[in-house]
């Protein structure tokens, strides 16, 4: 092998240092879009759930575009057929209901809380692919469940801060983001239809802004209106939407490309640790009063879902 060759193949170093940056980036836009709704949505005061929903995926259509028609980050897949793009709109409207039901729950319930609710996603996954599709576990991965559902349980009876409608809207926004996964493995299953995560958000988030407009405008009467007044008060309310909204579209990039330059093993592992950094940085923010049996409960869950993850992989 020539010198050149060996001089022009990007070090080991250098390849470990991307993947860090690509990991503390999707860390980093992940849990800042959740404390920024948070903020804007609790703290702030800015009551419009919906409106911003439709701020994130208004951003969401834009970047995609540019991403993928001009930067090229990925090739660009078209849709084939009217049946592809009324899949498409179905998985939109169950992905509208997630992040809607989510960001109501940020009005009612600390961040911590909503993690430790949010981390219960396998075990709707597991009870939706069982009722709508063939697929069977093996006994032991539904045994796992038992203690992801018991430690939300547990968090709950503990939560100093607990809101029957937050909860309420936590679960709904959970059981709707395993509702997706399941329903994307069945509707896009065929190899033709099959598209990667990033020209699904490309085809799914204008579709998201047309369903969510009308909402908006029932639902949130004159959030325009009440936003530029806002804006003539404090300017910096424009200034959080436009960062959160772009920060949406980059939880879905970072996490395309951590996907696709780490390992499945690596990928599980960071994906439960996020949960946890989250929980940290959003008590040391907001200051919410934890218990020790909410915070009990959470790892339980936690303990759960990693139990469930490894009876998955083994069981394959």
């Amino acid at each position: 092998m020539s010198t050149k060759a060996l001089s022009s193949s990007p070090s080991p170093t250098t390849g470990r240092l991307f993947t860090f940056g690509l990991v503390a980036s999707w860390y980093s836009s992940n849990i800042g879009v959740l404390l920024l709704n948070k903020y804007l949505l609790s703290n702030y005061g800015f009551k419009y759930p919906i409106f911003l929903t439709m701020c994130h995926m208004t951003a969401c259509s834009l970047l995609s575009y540019v991403a993928i028609a001009w930067l090229k980050v990925v090739p660009m897949q078209a849709v084939r057929s009217r049946l592809q793009f009324l899949k498409i709109s179905a998985l939109s409207l169950v992905f509208c209901g997630s992040v809607v039901s989510g960001n109501i729950s940020l009005r009612y319930l600390p961040v911590s809380f909503n993690q430790a609710v949010g981390a219960t996603t396998p075990f709707f996954t597991a009870v939706f692919a069982y009722l709508m599709t063939v697929k069977r576990e093996a006994w032991i991965t539904y045994v796992t469940l038992i203690p992801v559902v018991t430690g939300v349980i547990i968090a709950s009876g503990g939560e100093p801060s607990f809101h029957l409608f937050g909860f309420l809207m936590c679960i709904g926004a959970t059981a709707a983001r395993a509702l997706k996964t399941v329903l994307q493995g069945i509707l896009l299953s065929s190899e033709g239809e099959k598209l990667n995560s990033m020209n699904l958000l490309l085809y799914m988030a204008p579709v998201a802004v047309v369903l969510l407009l009308p909402a908006t405008i029932i639902m949130e009467e004159n959030v325009v209106g009440i936003t530029i007044a806002l804006a003539r008060e404090d300017f910096k309310i424009i200034w959080y939407l436009l960062f959160n909204s772009c920060l949406a579209y980059f939880v879905n990039l970072t996490n395309f490309l951590v996907t696709k330059h780490t390992s499945a093993l690596t990928l599980q592992v960071l994906g439960n640790a996020k949960g946890a950094v989250a929980v940290v940085v959003s008590i040391l923010i907001f200051k919410n009063p934890v218990s020790v049996t909410g915070m009990l409960g959470y790892t339980l869950t936690v303990i759960g879902v990693i139990l469930y993850s490894e009876s998955k992989k083994r069981n394959k």
